[in-house]
């Protein structure tokens, strides 16, 4: 058994701070690196870049509708000219971060609203794919687990990474519960390792309705945004260590 930890970071923004990135970045595997859109700037994300570097931590892409107000969360009606447009020029501007501090990106993951509803929408999904395929073939492309994304990419040849959520609440059909609805987020950090735990070394997870529901992922996701993430990254590690879980980064997985 084994699987990647990633963590969704690199979020402040100017004078507004966000995340605990760098004691996040001590136990994760993977990092993906806001580009701007939801949050990010390009000192934030050179900084980023540079610190997820030193660790030896793989560094993703995680391109964003452009909602800085919104951090990335509201949906938006976009054409898949728009989508691939975007995500080009996302991709872009941290690759030329990871160049010039002399590493490159191993994957890349849709941020938000993006990823939501290229889980849904085989269009979209399609034009985030092609982006990533246009540009460097060699990324993988990280999506919901069994949804319409890593299913794009994997129809142009890409690697992808089909990814679970430790601290998100499941609906029956395997989608994420909407953040709209009542606890879609996990707060407590047992509960959230418990169903990180059971999708590592079961596939399943049980649903917000009280149902098991089959998740197999390549990839753990823990959220930079949360108040206790650097701590809850150090104990789920742990923990999947612990359950004879091996944690390794997306670039040295054996992914299709």
């Amino acid at each position: 058994m084994r699987i990647d930890l990633n963590s969704d970071i690199g979020e402040a923004f100017g004078a507004w701070a966000m995340g605990a990135d760098e004691s996040v970045l001590d136990h994760v595997t993977s990092a993906n690196v806001a580009c701007g859109f939801h949050a990010g700037d390009p000192l934030v994300m050179q900084r980023t870049v540079a610190a997820a570097a030193r660790r030896g931590v793989a560094i993703g892409a995680h391109p964003s509708l452009p909602d800085l107000q919104g951090f990335g969360r509201r949906e938006m009606r976009i054409t898949p000219a728009e989508a691939q447009a975007l995500v080009v020029y996302q991709i872009g501007a941290l690759a030329a971060f990871a160049r010039a501090a002399g590493t490159r990106l191993t994957h890349v993951k849709p941020h938000g609203a993006l990823y939501n509803m290229a889980a849904r929408d085989a269009v979209l999904a399609d034009a985030i794919a092609r982006a990533v395929a246009d540009l460097d073939a060699s990324l993988v492309l990280v999506g919901l687990a069994g949804s319409e994304l890593p299913a794009a990419g994997a129809r142009l040849g890409l690697r992808v990474a089909h990814e679970a959520f430790a601290d998100r609440r499941y609906e029956a059909d395997g989608r994420l519960t909407p953040r709209s609805e009542p606890g879609a987020v996990n707060d407590d950090i047992d509960a959230a390792i418990a169903q990180a735990i059971a999708i590592a070394t079961r596939r399943e997870a049980t649903t917000r309705a009280g149902e098991t529901v089959r998740i197999v992922a390549d990839t753990l996701c823990v959220h930079g945004d949360r108040p206790d993430a650097g701590e809850f990254a150090g104990r789920l590690r742990a923990a999947l260590v612990v359950a004879g879980v091996e944690v390794r980064a997306l670039q040295a997985s054996a992914l299709p």
